[in-house]
């Protein structure tokens, strides 16, 4: 917990640093990048470049601090308990995409241009109360939907304005909603999983399956 320590000290929430600043001031300690990230699931927000436009590459800011994880009450939600491979299942069984929002791993979010999403794994009961963290109980989200769901944030549009936005929907639209509710999760489309699939391409190969599918339909 030294590095949750060294964080709320000496850059605070807001603050900016790099990562050589963190190895500096623990020499010996290893997993630097491992140790920043077990803090998400107690409500630590550090976001890079990719997360924030203005940010230069290596340069990380401290967005939010979560909980105190240093003391004994809340040293267990810092805890890393999802294995990388049960993350990797989790992810590819939900399409890549947030079941909340329906948004691909690194696209702009429509209302907030320079914000790209990150992806994540959420509880579907919390895992402090004893729930498990096995694939059965866990959600890909992202990390505006998984911050807005564990600390009850106000929504960024209120019932009335969402319900508006709704009556203007098609009645097929309006049926689509409807159903994504009910399962509890945006089911995407097979455009949006193929699209899932393209997204997660390196740059150069999803450049390439630009050109071809440019050429196919000309």
């Amino acid at each position: 917990m030294r590095v949750a320590l060294w964080l709320a000290a000496e850059v605070g929430e807001g603050g900016r640093f790099v990562k050589q600043q963190l190895r500096e001031a623990m020499p010996g300690v290893e997993q630097i990048d491992r140790r920043m990230r077990d803090l998400r699931p107690a409500g630590w927000a550090i976001m890079t470049y990719r997360d924030r436009a203005g940010l230069a590459p290596g340069e990380l800011l401290l967005e939010k601090i979560g909980l105190p994880v240093w003391e004994k009450e809340h040293r267990s939600a810092g805890l890393r308990v999802i294995t990388a491979s049960t993350r990797r299942k989790v992810f590819e069984r939900d399409g890549n995409r947030c079941i909340r929002c329906g948004i691909l791993a690194g696209e702009i979010y429509p209302d907030e241009t320079e914000v790209s999403a990150r992806l994540t794994v959420g509880h579907v009961e919390a895992h402090k109360y004893g729930a498990p963290s096995g694939e059965e109980n866990l959600v890909t989200e992202c990390s505006r939907c998984n911050e807005t769901a564990k600390h009850l944030a106000a929504p960024r549009f209120d019932e009335r304005q969402v319900w508006d936005e709704i009556t203007e929907l098609p009645r097929k639209d309006k049926q689509a909603v409807l159903a994504w509710m009910a399962a509890g999760k945006r089911e995407p489309s097979r455009v949006e999983r193929v699209m899932s699939h393209v997204w997660q391409l390196p740059g150069v190969q999803r450049e390439e399956i630009f050109r071809k599918l440019g050429r196919s339909l000309s």
